[in-house]
């Protein structure tokens, strides 16, 4: 794909998911790089179901002509006590063109929205880096929890501000 028709270079989009990205969102989810070697267990059989999509707020981000094309990431905040970031993915060829980061936003202001001051988050280990660069603080460790996750992981927390 030449850079000119590359959905990167295009306006991006985030808009509320629904039932009809759950597929692409389940694909994005299974094919990430970051879950190879030790971790692709962990998403092998995972699916982002319509069910999901609709109990939480799920956001995609995707070109701003989408009709059809790839999703470039998404998330999921889940206002269950406590709060948390459930899902954060940007695919793979998206990566270090600043999706995550505009999710992030994206996710505070929603976060701001809903009166939250907190938002916890349990890492993924390969994305710990990330979520220091985006502004959350390191706040301790997940414990394994073989044999569905079977190695310790960061948790982090954002701080939202009221504005």
């Amino acid at each position: 794909m030449s850079p000119r028709t590359s959905p990167i270079s295009r306006p991006i989009t985030i808009r509320r998911a629904v039932a009809r990205d759950a597929r692409r969102l389940t694909r994005l989810v299974r094919g990430s790089s970051a879950y190879d070697g030790q971790y692709a267990a962990a998403v092998a059989g995972y699916r982002v179901g319509p069910d999901y999509l609709e109990a939480h707020r799920a956001f995609v981000a995707v070109g701003a002509d989408e009709q059809g094309g790839p999703v470039l990431g998404f998330y999921s905040l889940v206002l269950a006590a406590p709060p948390e970031l459930d899902l954060l993915f940007v695919a793979d060829d998206a990566q270090g063109r600043g999706i995550g980061r505009r999710l992030v936003e994206h996710m505070r202001s929603e976060a701001r929205a809903a009166g939250l001051d907190r938002v916890k988050v349990v890492s993924h280990p390969p994305a710990e880096d990330f979520y220091h660069r985006v502004g959350a603080v390191r706040t301790g460790t997940a414990r394994a929890n073989p044999p569905a996750v079977p190695w310790d992981r960061p948790t982090f927390e954002f701080r939202i501000a009221s504005r």
